[in-house]
């Protein structure tokens, strides 16, 4: 007599339901949004709002005016959008393409020259040699000076009888309308900002092991390939971050020119210039007519940059790359799972029992 093994009883629903997460994301999200509050609301008073005010005073022209009837008028009056239509006619047309080309131009020139500069100046740093935190500490000193306070050192080294002629041998009016102005700023600039970029380069070369040069070498990889394939595409990342905060920062260039060279210089007006000029001229209109077209500038340089170069300056895309590995592990293992379930059943229908033949 026989007796037969007892079944085990297949799980019903709600045991096998998982347990639901919703309510620890809610009150996650929740929690976040707390933290986050005070910060949002630092940030609309103090980014939001000054905006929206320029915006709005952009519309208005104020100020003492005459009007109609040949009296004079004092006060704020609406006038739309006659400080943008007034900008681009005339001479003050001719003014502010001659302040858009400046500024595009420097933002061009000096931020290639830094760039190029910034990485030699990253790999030197990276180097173990002798004196090393010296030699990190003074390419780290023009950048920590500020820039009004650099703008007076080199404007004291390109006097007529300064450091610059002396080395030069010449008699070079820097600080007159021509290229020597313009050269005056590019140098300033770039001696001044290069640091910077070479630091963050300095940090993106840091986290590069040193295994992958070691593997290099044993292949035989030179210096110049090692560089072109290895240390450039694993400092990518840091270099654009580099790259986009000096293009947004010179394209808003303005003490490092007004100081060393001067106001109502035509070869070195920038747009932040030009409105800080219409500020103090109480055209408090057109200079946020001024700020707001500087602004929507930055801002499509910006939006233009991250887009095609696909500087990644929040981490999203490092993000994105996990949750998609990591959504492909998780269909492949579900399907693998799938297989193994089947192949027992598979094996008991075909011959009986578990390796049936």
């Amino acid at each position: 007599m026989s007796t037969s093994a007892p079944v085990a009883q297949r799980p019903t629903p709600e045991t096998t339901k998982k347990p639901r997460r919703s309510s620890f994301n809610e009150g996650t999200g929740r929690l976040a949004a707390i933290l986050l509050s005070p910060t949002m609301l630092v940030l609309i008073l103090v980014v939001g709002l000054p905006i929206l005010s320029a915006l709005r005073e952009s519309l208005y022209q104020s100020g003492q005016r005459i009007d109609e009837s040949g009296f004079v008028v004092q006060g704020s009056e609406f006038v739309g959008l006659d400080n943008y239509t007034a900008i681009f006619s005339g001479e003050t047309g001719e003014r502010f393409w001659n302040a858009f080309y400046n500024t595009t131009f420097f933002t061009v020139t000096c931020v290639l020259l830094e760039t190029v500069l910034g990485v030699a100046m990253a790999l030197v740093m990276h180097k173990a040699f002798r004196g090393r935190g010296i030699v990190r500490a003074s390419i780290l000193v023009p950048w920590a000076i500020p820039t009004v306070v650099s703008a007076l050192l080199w404007k004291w080294i390109f006097q007529a009888d300064g450091i610059a002629n002396e080395l030069l041998g010449t008699q070079i009016l820097w600080s007159t309308e021509g290229w020597q102005s313009v050269m005056s700023v590019i140098i300033a600039d770039t001696w001044k900002t290069a640091p910077f970029i070479g630091l963050l380069v300095l940090a993106g070369l840091q986290t590069i092991p040193d295994e992958v040069y070691e593997a290099a070498k044993v292949d035989g990889a030179k210096a110049w390939s090692q560089f072109i394939h290895i240390t450039m595409p694993l400092v990518k990342p840091a270099l654009l971050v580099a790259v986009l905060f000096r293009i947004l920062d010179t394209l808003r260039i303005f003490d490092l020119p007004f100081v060393l060279v001067g106001p109502n210089k035509e070869s070195v007006e920038t747009l932040s210039i030009l409105a800080y000029l219409e500020a103090n001229q109480t055209r408090y209109g057109p200079a946020a007519a001024y700020a707001t077209l500087l602004f929507i500038y930055v801002a499509v340089v910006a939006y233009v940059f991250v887009k095609l170069l696909g500087a990644d300056v929040f981490g999203d895309a490092i993000q994105r790359k996990a949750k998609k590995k990591k959504n492909g592990r998780n269909g492949r293992g579900g399907q693998a799972k799938q297989a193994d379930a089947g192949a027992p059943v598979a094996g008991l229908t075909a011959g009986g029992g578990l390796g049936g033949e």
